[in-house]
């Protein structure tokens, strides 16, 4: 009877702590829902919250997570997937030697998986979600978005061509391969930009490598960026001309833009700004890349003169990055490109990945200024 009543004390117990993690998951999940649905129709309160909560928990945030050297969301993503295997194993095998019912096993795992759920969608609700529905860094800064017309257009990629060439005759490629300092260069980038505009002031940590970027390969993506540990963290595998680039890209959702032709544009005005040639070369020839693409929907003529008139170490870049993401393209890539797609459109850019692209109207609104 004894060993009974302490089996039946721990159960209780057992479904109590269950019920609770289901509450407070599920009111976690009700409020990251109420303030996405603020932002979306609160004019103002996202740009509201950008300046005033965002900026302050993000400096924070950055700079805990900022004193490690590698990327802190990977090894948790990884610790993550790693208890729930454990977690699902151990409640498989209470099941089979019957030390637990299913339906208790069940709900403590439900119960778990929401409260991790709940908690990991309203940490990204509050240092990121929000930020997608603030005033757009077009808009912020007074540029004027709008048509342009394909000799418009030529003018830009011939100009953009001219500068590829004269910096990749500068450029020092095996500073490209010196990621350490690469990291510290893009920071001092982007503090330098936000010296120009405002909205780009404040704390920026070093930007980390990807320890198995082999996995973001698969998935064709240059970088990610963490709101839960706010890093930005890059494919150290790459192509070394596109570090620079995407450094600073991933460098910009910190300070809450996070349409990506925004953020892709303020990477190239932070590159072409920049005192070291590694980053110009980086940011101009990503310029000419996008901007040669839509070229070539309109005067592929034009665009096969513009290449052939590349440097021979321009034309050797381009063709080992062609090169590199040939090897990782296939099934994950295809799938990885459709999720990327959803959440894009979902979060009011309705281009979706092809939003990456509009950062030529931004270029050209620039250029045509």
């Amino acid at each position: 009877m004894k060993n009974y009543w302490k089996k039946m004390d721990f159960t209780q117990h057992y479904t109590k702590v269950s019920l609770r993690n289901i509450v407070i998951g599920l009111l976690l999940f009700l409020a990251a829902v109420i303030l996405q649905i603020f932002a979306r129709n609160r004019s103002g309160f996202a740009d509201w919250y950008t300046a005033a909560i965002y900026a302050t928990a993000e400096k924070w945030i950055g700079s805990v997570w900022g004193l490690f050297p590698f990327s802190v969301v990977e090894l948790l993503l990884y610790g993550v997937l790693l208890w729930l295997s454990v977690a699902a194993g151990i409640g498989i095998f209470r099941i089979a030697k019957k030390k637990r019912r299913p339906g208790d096993v069940l709900l403590a795992g439900g119960g778990n998986v929401l409260l991790l759920v709940g908690s990991l969608f309203f940490l990204y609700t509050t240092l990121c979600g929000i930020n997608y529905h603030s005033t757009p860094f077009s808009e912020k800064h007074g540029m004027e978005i709008k048509g342009y017309t394909v000799e418009e257009l030529m003018s830009y990629c011939t100009m953009i061509t001219e500068e590829v060439n004269h910096l990749s005759d500068q450029v020092n490629r095996e500073l490209l391969k010196n990621q350490e300092q690469l990291g510290d260069k893009a920071v001092q980038a982007m503090e330098q930009l936000g010296k120009t505009y405002v909205g780009l002031s404040g704390y920026y940590p070093r930007p980390k490598p990807v320890l198995l970027s082999e996995i973001l390969s698969y998935q064709q993506l240059t970088g990610v960026y963490s709101p839960f540990t706010v890093e930005a963290n890059y494919n150290a595998d790459m192509t070394a001309y596109n570090i620079p680039f995407t450094m600073c890209h991933e460098l910009s959702h910190l300070r809450g833009f996070m349409r990506e032709d925004e953020a892709n544009y303020i990477a190239y005005l932070a590159c072409s700004q920049s005192d070291a040639l590694e980053f110009q070369y980086s940011g101009a020839l990503m310029a000419w890349i996008y901007s040669t693409n839509l070229l070539w929907e309109y005067a592929p003529d034009i665009y096969e003169e513009l290449q052939e008139s590349l440097r021979l170490e321009v034309r050797k870049d381009l063709k080992e990055n062609t090169a590199f993401w040939d090897r990782y393209d296939g099934a994950v890539a295809k799938v990885a490109d459709k999720v990327n797609d959803t959440y894009l459109k979902a979060n009011k850019q309705t281009d979706g990945v092809e939003s990456y692209d509009r950062m030529v109207d931004l270029l050209m609104a620039d250029y045509l200024s």
